[in-house]
């Protein structure tokens, strides 16, 4: 092969680094971010926020005492208008569902336990990209990932001499296998 091709290859894999590294930039940003929650479910909620609120009833009640107006009453104390089904899950117990939302009343010990799910700005949107939730959007991702594997591909050939894949970039890339073979051996995948 001469030298001539070899220039070639390096021009244009310059050239399709760069521009679908550009164009990649926001799916490589939001798969991170959406990873990086993902990997901590454990810890958080990546999708959801829930916000907490007690109330104190004035008195013990009865089931038979919670009526709509109480309902509606107690509804309004966490901010809420319109309430779409109330339950009875256990003895002493009424559970009032709302839009994202419950208030769970604990009648004789004369507590609420309010709770309302709000979206994680950023990571919920994220987080349905990521995990393919949206009709079609799996070819999107699988674009993505073949485009991705170009951008490596053509990184890998831009620089020659020293610094290129068959001096310096070889051992980077051999250091970079790794991490991700000693994870598979450590935890018995290998």
């Amino acid at each position: 092969m001469t030298t001539a091709f070899f220039a070639a290859v390096r021009r244009w894999s310059r050239i399709l680094h760069r521009d679908f590294g550009y164009f990649l930039t926001a799916f490589v940003i939001s798969y991170c971010l959406s990873g990086i929650a993902l990997n901590h479910v454990d810890e958080w909620n990546p999708d959801f926020v829930v916000h907490k609120q007690e109330i104190v009833l004035e008195r013990a009640y009865t089931e038979a005492e919670v009526d709509e107006a109480l309902v509606r009453r107690l509804g309004g104390r966490v901010g809420e208008q319109e309430h779409r089904i109330v339950d009875v899950p256990t003895p002493g117990q009424v559970k009032v569902y709302y839009d994202d939302a419950s208030l769970h009343l604990y009648l004789d010990q004369r507590r609420g336990l309010y709770e309302r799910l709000a979206r994680r700005p950023v990571f919920y949107e994220v987080n349905v990209l990521h995990r393919n939730s949206l009709k079609a959007w799996k070819w999107f991702s699988d674009a993505f990932s073949v485009l991705l594997v170009l951008v490596n591909v053509t990184g890998l050939l831009i620089l020659k001499g020293r610094h290129g894949l068959t001096a310096r970039g070889k051992w980077l890339v051999a250091a970079g296998l790794l991490p991700p073979a000693a994870a598979l051996v450590v935890f018995g995948m290998g």
